[in-house]
């Protein structure tokens, strides 16, 4: 392929995004796949390159989320995909902690080595969606305001996700809001703390000189991606709006019309 854009050289891993790169989300069932993106990552998995996942998907348990993405198509497995939930729990078991959790209903059960019924010392908070109560809140709110040293634990810090009835404020401004609130730091797990990014690289064994993250979010997958010291490039889907491309706080490394595209580059087809 002529024209080859510098990014998709020397490249050994592939970081993808799920939302908004493999499948539009939202409405009834599973959601529409984006044109040419099951079949892009076939041809990826059937490579040399190495393949991960990585979502701030928090409305759903890690092995709903797979089982959901091989119904539509998607050859994919649980030890690839990389989401917030997991890193959360190392970090209430690593400080000895019982969490009130401030997450979607479907997502409880990735926290079932928890006592909830224990008296809470820390908040995890993920995208709760309607759980976004004002009651909900004020109780997290409570449980941070009791502790000395308040724990916040954030599943990701985004701005707003995409859905078939348009863009929907995720779970960034809700932590903003119980950080202000409570007078405390967030320690946020996922996308785009430079954790998570090389934990999945670690996983894979890749260094970051040789990888790329393909993702929709300019903010959360591709400046993440890069102050981690990974490519980062941007599809035009998802949550994808052509003000990115004219924005000046992160400048991708490249723009792609969606994933299809970006592995003919990386591919060389």
């Amino acid at each position: 392929m002529a024209d080859r854009p510098a990014w998709c050289f020397d490249i050994d891993g592939v970081l993808l995004d799920i939302s908004g790169v493999l499948y539009d989300s939202g409405g009834e069932g599973d959601g529409t796949p984006i044109q040419g993106s099951i079949d892009a990552v076939k041809r990826l998995k059937a490579s040399p390159l190495k393949v991960r996942f990585c979502t701030n998907e928090t409305q759903c348990t890690r092995q709903y989320l797979v089982d959901k993405l091989v119904r539509l198509g998607f050859p994919i497995s649980l030890d690839e995909v990389f989401s917030p939930a997991p890193a959360a729990c190392q970090v209430i078991k690593r400080k000895s902690l019982h969490p009130y959790l401030l997450v979607h209903p479907d997502a409880v059960p990735d926290f079932s080595e928890f006592d909830l019924t224990l008296p809470p010392d820390c908040v995890i908070i993920g995208d709760a969606a309607d759980a976004f109560t004002y009651d909900n809140m004020n109780k997290a709110f409570q449980v941070l305001i009791s502790q000395e040293n308040p724990v916040l634990i954030s599943m990701g810090k985004g701005r707003y996700y995409k859905e078939k009835d348009g863009l929907m404020m995720d779970v960034g401004g809700f932590m903003t809001a119980l950080e202000f609130a409570a007078g405390c730091k967030a320690e946020v797990v996922g996308k785009p703390d430079q954790g998570f990014f090389l934990g999945a690289l670690q996983d894979m064994q890749v260094p970051v000189e040789k990888a790329v993250m393909i993702g929709d979010d300019i903010l959360n997958d591709i400046g993440g991606a890069q102050r981690s010291g990974i490519k980062g490039v941007q599809v035009r889907t998802g949550k994808f709006r052509p003000e990115d491309e004219s924005q000046s706080v992160v400048t991708p490394d490249g723009f792609v019309d969606n994933l299809a595209q970006a592995v003919d580059l990386i591919l060389g087809n």
